[in-house]
């Protein structure tokens, strides 16, 4: 699901305190410390910015969403870090939640040459605070974007989006370790995740088939029609990966072509025999854990089959690629979505609700991942 920041003006059971005694118009979903989302957030509300500096731009928020990865920032431990928010707070570091978010521009400093009013931008620096009505930003640290994809793509295509959310994280593990002709194949757990679906959705839209699986359960029928839809070549479970005789299903699936490559949001036992299906000279991205369990990976795959493993996380991939192949990325992306071949699924916007901000907490915290754990890759 996708949260508002219009919402902000029913979030429940928090501290509202003021910035100054004159009029508020702006609100921020703000923590002091780390902890439980749900006691250490609060509602701030504080006035209109002043003018913007020169070579910034003052935005207004208009989709900001809530995200797994969001809650663990809040607890702190994510890796990401927020940067205060001194414009809200000058006595002790304030920080506002939000990782990504849609924001149209309502006012440019002097010098500001790439931006003018009512331009739509997203975030290309990390933890900039997404979680309020409006902020000031240094134009070094947005993009400008198209204004006719909608808003609910739009605020998903965060350029330096955290594991497992946007499909940035999806076109990047596709294209970076392997160089995938049309036909291959390409095996990923977790599938029904908001990152597994964009996966799907991209190499369908290359030429590449996917080989999914998900977690068997009362819909798994359902599930899977759903996930053909989106361009799925085949949908099968864990409890059938677990079946010795399945190799021989995969083989006639696959007409006994290499999988060359293997994406992980899962690890543990699932994620070992998934790797024994990957062919010779293969590749396995791991981008989240969401079992919590170690990966445990045979010898004999490294040694006679020439197995590459590697870790990614966008965040980094961010860090170290320069703003023209950032750019390079949104605009293969936007080009995607612009002619139907990537679409944002199971989202949800609150618009005025109180439930949206607390919806999140215990889900995450009980059961780990939603996506993982059910559902169709739902973003909230």
């Amino acid at each position: 699901m996708l949260c508002t920041t219009r919402l902000l003006q029913n979030f429940p059971h928090t501290r509202t305190f003021a910035a100054s005694s004159v009029s508020h118009r702006n609100r921020a979903v703000v923590y002091r410390k780390n902890g439980d989302p749900s006691e250490v957030l609060s509602l701030l509300t504080f006035p209109d910015l002043p003018p913007p500096p020169p070579n910034t731009a003052n935005v207004r928020f208009r989709l900001s969403p809530i995200n797994p990865a969001d809650i663990n920032v809040i607890e702190g431990v994510y890796p990401a870090k927020p940067v205060p928010f001194d414009l809200l707070s000058q006595d002790a570091p304030l920080y506002v939640g939000g990782n990504e978010g849609l924001a149209e521009v309502v006012q440019v400093g002097e010098g500001v040459r790439e931006l003018r009013k009512g331009d739509w931008v997203v975030m290309t620096k990390p933890q900039m605070g997404t979680w309020t009505s409006a902020r000031n930003v240094d134009v070094r640290n947005v993009l400008k974007i198209p204004s006719d994809l909608g808003e609910a793509q739009a605020a998903t295509l965060t350029v330096h989006d955290v594991p497992k959310v946007n499909p940035p994280t999806a076109y990047n593990m596709l294209h970076d370790f392997v160089k995938l002709e049309k036909g291959d194949w390409v095996v990923q757990n977790g599938a029904n995740s908001a990152v597994g679906q964009a996966v799907i959705q991209i190499a369908a839209a290359k030429g590449w088939k996917t080989l999914n699986f998900i977690r068997d359960r009362e819909d798994v029928e359902s599930l899977t029609g759903y996930l053909k839809d989106l361009g799925a070549t085949q949908v099968a479970t864990y409890n059938q990966l677990s079946d010795k005789g399945f190799k021989d299903q995969i083989k006639t699936w696959t007409g006994g072509r290499s999988i060359r490559l293997g994406l992980n949001c899962v690890g543990g036992r699932a994620t070992t025999m998934m790797a024994r299906l990957l062919g010779q000279d293969a590749h396995l991205v791991s981008y989240g854990a969401m079992s919590k369990e170690p990966l445990s990976l045979p010898t004999s795959l490294f040694i006679f089959k020439n197995l590459t493993c590697h870790g990614f996380w966008q965040t980094l991939w961010y860090n170290r690629k320069s703003r023209q192949e950032r750019e390079r990325l949104m605009e293969n992306l936007v080009g995607l979505m612009r002619h139907g071949k990537v679409r944002v699924t199971d989202m949800s916007t609150f618009e005025g609700s109180s439930c949206a901000l607390l919806a999140p907490w215990p889900r995450t915290r009980d059961t780990g991942d939603r996506r993982q754990r059910g559902g169709r890759g739902e973003d909230i």
